[in-house]
């Protein structure tokens, strides 16, 4: 079932003679040979489809047979499947299509099929798209919905179901099994009779890749859609008025996923306007949906105006609820307690509510970093979450392993992640972006995994044979040059955006002119709510600079289990990455490197600046190795975030010097900007805004 990675390289050289736009991702065509597939008699569109793949992707021997089975096996859980020398084995039809992927995927980048069990992580792994009824995407940096538009929304063309059917391909080759199609700042006109024929007609073009529809519903769409005078969840009508619904949904949709519901969140609707619980309101949807299989998601990003810590607030209102949810509820929870900022610690969420299903959400999007403009590989911020340890049940207790039913019997488990598609042809903006998208999947698939060897298996797949200088080049030219400085430029990534931007732990110190792109320490307008500008999170004074949330000031350390509460509490043992999180501290505070806070502070700024050259010129180098359209298309990327970079360290340590009242190091780049110039224009940018 292999053949040399070599022999694909040349092979796969054959096909670039098009201009590339990056649209078939990491599915780009390639040569086949052909293959004896034997599978179960069927009509089933699965199984149509695993057999379908296998065929038109094969490059293992040529002539050889290969089994599709489904029988049952102890070994294989939810979608798993069991690879044998004779072909896959599934106890679902979507587990011999993860299968072939398995298969094909071993064979595009060179490595051999691991004989054995593959079990998913989880057993939902979704995608949430944040995409509006008139077509907007919301923390969208790549066009348009590729679900709705504003005109003629109820029209599916022959495009829109082409352009799902890639989507769902692309999924299902890497475990993506749903799919929230629309916002979860929800539109009631979603449940209208208009728009669940468009939802249908999704789902239909979704299912032969075994990816589900789910929808995100406004909570007070009993009133806005209904016509009632309430939408308290307690209310005979009401309940009657979401049963009535979910019948309405699966009788067009049998397989319909469920609800993610935002309630009772930045002004959104919600049971505590009816004096409920969140375990009142999740309840009800979750009877209505139980009769089909159905599940709610339920998310936990949930704050209020506030004088007190607003990253303590989800904590303090889910864990006095836990035990109180239907079993067909999980609670879905952001990486970290603020939100998806590019370092957090992880919520404290994770692990402490010991019997109620809880979910990790991660944004592939990058909001905060960098949008479509900056290279961001966010494989690297997950696996960190993932293997940070809550040492709720004792060491060990990560958050992969209390959100995966290895600490705590779940009766479901799921991931999410919101969505960076769109209608730009390369799916993504950033042609790196695509990268996010499938590390994703990958891990949520298995959460074990190594950001190396996902960034490894994407770059094979994805550019692998991309130039017509790839014919000539060897594959130790082609991994030296191209796949071993670009997986390095890759890993580094995040870590670079988190030095120009918000290094130390600081957060949330963004521009919200620009839609959280690029600095803004100073963005304070009047009349705005605290917890919604930089300087309630940075807190810099004369005195120092940070977050105080030791048992001195907010104590949101005591949220977490011991003995992390203690190291996050003392400023000696806190980690550098997360010390003006949790500690105010003054400007000359000295450093586990011996340097001054200040110093540290003006280093990691350079350093990132600095990353993004070097990325720069990694890539300039790679030019025999790629094709003209990509390589020009990702040098003009990086151009524009190296600007951004220089921006961010400017503004940043010259508003922050302010206060410190120190001079910026000389082994430091001096600033290109001035501060009044950069506040003037509340943002030079390097380039224009990307589409809203």
């Amino acid at each position: 079932m292999k053949k040399s990675f070599l022999s694909f390289l040349f092979a796969v050289a054959a096909f670039q003679l098009r201009a590339e736009d990056g649209h078939q991702l990491w599915l780009r065509p390639h040569a086949t040979v052909p293959v004896t597939v034997v599978a179960p008699a069927s009509r089933s569109v699965l199984l149509a489809t695993a057999k379908q793949e296998l065929q038109q992707g094969w490059q293992g021997n040529a002539g050889a047979t290969v089994t599709l089975t489904l029988k049952k096996d102890k070994a294989i859980r939810y979608d798993g499947y069991r690879i044998s020398p004779s072909g896959v084995q599934a106890v679902t039809e979507r587990g011999l299509l993860y299968g072939v992927f398995e298969l094909i995927r071993c064979q595009q980048t060179g490595q051999a099929a691991q004989a054995g069990v593959s079990n998913p992580s989880y057993e939902y792994r979704l995608l949430n798209h944040w995409d509006n009824p008139d077509g907007s995407v919301e923390r969208g940096y790549a066009g348009q919905s590729i679900f709705w538009r504003k005109d003629s929304s109820f029209v599916t063309t022959s495009r829109d179901k082409t352009l799902w059917q890639e989507y769902a391909r692309a999924n299902a080759s890497v475990g993506i099994n749903g799919a929230v199609v629309n916002n979860v700042n929800a539109s009631p006109r979603i449940l209208s009779a208009e728009y669940l024929a468009r939802v249908k007609a999704i789902a239909d073009v979704l299912r032969p890749y075994g990816v589900k529809t789910f929808l995100a519903v406004k909570f007070s769409s009993p009133v806005l859609l209904g016509g009632l005078k309430t939408a308290d969840p307690l209310d005979p009508a009401v309940v009657k008025w979401w049963q009535a619904k979910a019948k309405e949904i699966y009788q067009q949709i049998p397989d319909f996923g469920g609800f993610l519901v935002k309630a009772s969140s930045e002004g959104q609707p919600g049971p505590q306007d009816y004096g409920r619980t969140h375990a009142d309101g999740a309840n009800m949807l979750a009877d209505a949906v139980r009769p089909y299989g159905g599940l709610v998601m339920w998310r936990a990003f949930v704050y209020s105006p506030s004088d007190k810590d607003r990253a303590k607030q989800a904590y303090n209102e889910f864990v006095p609820l836990d035990g109180k949810f239907r079993d067909n509820v999980i609670i879905q929870v952001k990486n970290g307690p603020v939100d998806f900022q590019p370092r957090e610690p992880f919520s404290p969420l994770f692990g402490a509510m010991k019997k109620t299903s809880v979910m990790p959400e991660f944004q592939i999007t990058q909001e905060y970093l960098g949008h479509s403009i900056d290279l961001a590989f966010l494989s690297t911020m997950w696996e960190e979450c993932l293997g940070s340890d809550t040492y709720q049940a004792g060491p060990g207790s990560t958050v992969a392993r209390v959100t995966d039913g290895s600490v705590y019997p779940q009766k479901h488990t799921a991931m999410a992640g919101v969505a960076n598609t769109g209608l730009d042809r390369n799916w993504t903006g950033q042609d790196f972006g695509q990268a996010n998208w499938y590390a994703f999947g990958r891990l949520a698939w298995n959460n074990q995994l190594k950001s190396a060897q996902i960034a490894d298996e994407w770059l094979k797949q994805t550019f692998a044979g991309a130039a017509d200088q790839q014919a000539t080049a060897s594959a130790a030219d082609w991994n030296a040059n191209f796949l071993a400085p670009v997986t390095q430029m890759m890993l580094d990534s995040r870590e670079a955006v988190v030095n120009y931007s918000m290094p130390l732990g600081l957060h949330h110190i963004m521009s919200a002119t620009h839609d959280h792109y690029g600095p803004g320490p100073w963005w304070a307008p009047p009349k705005m709510r605290a917890d919604w500008t930089p300087p309630y999170y940075h807190q810099a004074d004369a005195q120092g600079v940070g977050f105080n949330r030791t048992t001195t000031g907010s104590n949101a350390v005591s949220q977490y289990h011991e003995p992390l509460a203690s190291q996050l509490n003392d400023p000696a043992t806190c980690p550098d990455e997360y010390l003006l999180w949790f500690h105010h501290l003054p400007w000359d505070f000295k450093m586990k490197s011996g340097n001054t806070l200040w110093n540290e502070l003006c280093a990691h700024y350079d350093k990132g600046v600095h990353q993004v050259r070097q990325f720069q010129q990694t890539w300039d180098q790679t030019r025999p190795y790629v094709d003209a359209e990509r390589f020009a298309a990702v040098q003009n990327k990086l151009r524009a975030q190296s600007g951004a970079a220089v921006l961010w360290k400017d503004a940043c340590l010259l508003y922050f010097q302010q206060f410190s009242k120190l001079p910026i190091p000389a082994s430091v780049e001096p600033p290109m900007h001035t501060l009044d110039g950069v506040i003037a224009n509340d943002m030079v940018r390097p380039r224009p805004l990307p589409r809203p």
